[in-house]
């Protein structure tokens, strides 16, 4: 039996060790960011409750790309929001420098009532 073949549909194949011929068919390259915790979070989400798009951005080569973008939104709007609490609870650098017990724990506070 030959080791690699093209079949009718123009498709290679390679045998494999069980006496199988398997198709040659690899992703399409894609880019390679680093994903932080807001895009792990979206792309468990969407294996568990929108499998078909997982999949379909998974096999065009666009699912880290799009996690990227999709985590990238998620920290600016995080940055938004903290500034925004800081402002109107009255957080300022005068604070951080007159008392840094106090600055420290209300920017604990407002960072994790952002997340």
């Amino acid at each position: 039996m030959r080791k690699h073949i093209i079949g009718e549909n123009g498709i290679s194949y390679t045998l494999g060790e069980d006496g199988l011929y398997y198709p040659d068919i690899r992703l399409p390259e894609g880019t390679h960011y680093e994903i932080g915790r807001y895009g792990q979070m979206r792309a468990e989400y969407l294996k568990e409750y929108h499998r078909a798009l997982y999949l379909e951005l998974l096999l065009d080569g666009n699912l880290n790309e799009y996690l990227h973008q999709t985590d990238e939104e998620c920290y600016q709007m995080m940055e938004r929001l903290v500034e925004q609490m800081k402002a109107k609870q009255g957080v300022t650098e005068q604070l951080k420098s007159e008392n840094q017990m106090q600055w420290v724990g209300m920017m604990n506070n407002i960072w994790h009532c952002a997340e």
